[in-house]
């Protein structure tokens, strides 16, 4: 008898090793084994994802390695939604699943998008980076009995805010998931989302309690968020750009090493200080200098890794600290964040 875990390990050897047909062939054995769809989806294939996604902050996968294997489950979902044991007759309502624009992890929404069907909702999976005008036009098209929005990446947490409030006014009710709305979902509460979940398991249980529980909220007046009266999220969002070409340059005087940075090096160096700078504005945005600190030491992490010292980011976070001397609460959660990241660098 083959055991979850064999499968697992079975599935991660075929998708590392770029198999598309051994990788599918582990999964049909299992549906023909008799394990229903729904653990093979979440039981097998998802641990597989989670796991490339770990072995690329560890560097011991490539990004390209990382994408194959993530096409790889894709493709053995999509073949095993043709096994007689994953038909499953809609007797439910319709349901839309679609990731955030800008968001670009599209397979936790696939699985949810499966699970649903399998539970015998309608469903339209609409992929990744969704523009919400066309989200829009599509509720007011098909007039769903909800809208599934799923975001992992903390920096479209901006876009989610406009994107849940556009789908309430349209009279079409939220259940928002996924890592960016936080460990136990205070920004998809923050946002006033219907409801959120943590798990394509939990999400599709939301739903067969029943509907009218998610009921539509009215537009959230600016009051709800009294922080961005201060404009410090605009501010800084509009002038990303120089603030990081700014924070280049003047890293360049602070460490002379960078002037002998190959343009590989001088690349990843400012992609790095880009995504400090987007983390900071949505930190501003919702107000919570804990995902700007965690950001960092996940940073700090990735750059272990890789061989960097995480020490890099501090005079980072200096120097973009100057630029950003006059405003109060940017200037707070620099020093906060640095503090912390010094700490934790540095625990002695």
């Amino acid at each position: 008898m083959t055991h979850t875990a064999d499968r697992v390990d079975s599935l991660w050897s075929a998708v590392v090793a770029g198999d598309e047909y051994a990788a599918a062939g582990i999964v049909i054995a299992a549906l023909d084994g008799g394990m229903p769809a729904e653990d093979v989806l979440l039981d097998v294939i998802a641990p597989v994802q989670a796991k490339v996604g770990l072995e690329w902050a560890a560097n011991r996968i490539s990004v390209a390695q990382e994408h194959a294997a993530t096409a790889i489950n894709d493709r053995v979902i999509a073949a095993m939604a043709h096994h007689p044991a994953a038909r499953v007759e809609p007797r439910l309502g319709r349901v839309i699943v679609a990731c955030i624009d800008g968001e670009w992890h599209a397979l936790p929404a696939r699985l949810l998008a499966e699970v649903l069907r399998l539970r015998g909702w309608r469903v339209e999976f609409l992929g990744a980076k969704v523009p919400t005008q066309h989200l829009i036009a599509h509720l007011h098209l098909t007039g769903p009995d909800a809208v599934a929005l799923s975001s992992s990446i903390a920096t479209r947490l901006p876009t989610a805010h406009a994107t849940i409030t556009a789908c309430q006014a349209a009279g079409v009710p939220v259940l928002a998931g996924g890592a960016a709305f936080g460990g136990n979902g205070e920004y998809a509460r923050l946002f006033g989302a219907n409801a959120w979940s943590p798990d394509a398991r939990s999400a599709a249980d939301l739903l067969a309690e029943g509907l009218p529980k998610l009921t539509v909220n009215a537009h959230q007046p600016i009051d709800d968020l009294p922080h961005l009266a201060d404009q410090e999220y605009t501010m800084v969002a509009r002038t990303a750009r120089s603030l990081v070409r700014q924070t280049m340059a003047d890293l360049a005087e602070r460490i002379p090493a960078m002037r002998q940075y190959t343009s590989q090096q001088v690349d990843r160096t400012a992609e790095d200080i880009a995504h400090i700078v987007d983390f900071l504005a949505t930190a501003l945005y919702t107000d919570s200098v804990e995902l700007f600190t965690g950001f960092l030491r996940w940073t700090a992490d990735i750059l272990a890794a890789r061989g960097v010292s995480g020490r890099f980011l501090l005079p980072a976070l200096d120097v973009l600290a100057l630029q950003l001397k006059d405003f109060t609460r940017a200037s707070r959660f620099i020093k906060e964040a640095g503090d912390d990241l010094d700490r934790a660098l540095d625990p002695a």
